[in-house]
């Protein structure tokens, strides 16, 4: 049977998210033989290829959680909200959106289908105590989940509406409707959802290992400083203290920060990480060479039971002074 392409135009995929930046790159991209292709390309440009202000332009182009939604998508995936929420607690998710926008500058971004009111609620005042630049990172992923329902469901009416041109049986059609329903399941969590469908679907939203470099002595993003990933293959099974021998490093992949301060890529898109000891080398010393420090080295271990995870090791940099965390 010949295979079908499904082309997504820009202003479809505007409908899907906000940045324009994003609704281009996937234009650009499409047309795509699968779902799971359009998801995995909806990542990478999300992720990899929409800076900042392309985020920020998707956040503006949804309603506040709680406000009656303009588009057909947005009533969809706040009706259970819009279904639990009474006077008081309307007022108070209102008032806690607000307070949300002051400390942050943006609004609050979940992916809101199935969720009640009180879930939302409870989700917004949990995050409102992250820092801004993790809570940033939480809405990115926010909004991809929101992308992802959205391109679901907007792939599976252009197959439905190209069935005819391209005979397809009632078996491929079914097949369509069920990848839909396991990508609901997956960003939803929807309890009727089997592991086994789940399973179909890649599980990461973004590359396995990241980072990001913030120059803290000029408040801005670090740009232009190289990044080295390396992962410990040795005769000793983990690197001690003191040991002198570097030769057990292996290259996994370099980068330089763009102008935001985020990397580029440094390994491939891979469901499981190997288990073991990582090193994030970051040239600090070409970055800022009357600093103290001519490199920073960041070493961390990844156990089997977080090799699905998702590893963010950034960089906060002064002259003299620095400081990292596991962000999300």
């Amino acid at each position: 049977m010949e295979e079908m392409m499904v082309v997504l135009d820009e202003e479809e995929l505007l409908g899907c998210c906000g940045s324009t930046k994003f609704a281009k790159e996937m234009a650009s991209a499409s047309p795509f033989a699968s779902l799971n292709q359009a998801v995995s390309a909806a990542r990478h440009i999300w992720f990899n290829l929409v800076d900042v202000n392309g985020w920020l332009d998707a956040f503006s182009a949804h309603p506040q959680i709680g406000q009656s939604p303009s588009s057909q998508w947005s009533k969809a995936e706040q009706s259970t909200a819009l279904a639990t929420a009474n006077e008081s607690s309307s007022q108070e998710l209102s008032d806690w959106n607000n307070r949300y926008r002051l400390r942050f500058g943006f609004i609050f971004i979940i992916c809101a289908s199935g969720r009640t009111a009180a879930e939302i609620l409870a989700e917004l005042k949990k995050r409102y105590t992250n820092r801004p630049i993790i809570e940033f990172e939480i809405a990115a992923q926010e909004q991809m989940k929101i992308t992802e329902l959205r391109l679901a469901k907007l792939f599976s009416a252009k197959a439905k509406a190209s069935s005819a041109t391209f005979q397809y049986s009632a078996t491929a059609k079914t097949a369509e409707e069920d990848r839909v329903s396991i990508i609901e399941g997956h960003l939803c969590a929807s309890t009727e959802a089997s592991a086994g469908k789940i399973s179909q679907i890649p599980t990461r939203t973004r590359l396995p290992i990241t980072t990001h470099v913030l120059d803290v002595s000029q408040g801005s993003p670090a740009a232009g400083v190289e990044v080295r990933l390396e992962m410990w293959k040795g005769i000793q099974p983990r690197p001690l203290f003191g040991e002198t021998d570097v030769s057990g490093w292996v290259y996994q992949g370099s980068s330089t920060t763009n102008k935001d301060g985020r990397c580029g890529q440094l390994m491939g898109m891979i469901e499981d990480l190997n288990p073991g000891f990582y090193k994030i080398t970051f040239n600090t010393g070409k970055y800022c060479p009357e600093g103290f420090f001519p490199y920073v080295s960041i070493v961390f271990e990844i156990r089997e039971s977080q090799k699905r995870e998702h590893f963010h090791v950034p960089l906060l940099l002064s002259p003299f002074s620095f400081t990292t965390y596991r962000g999300s």
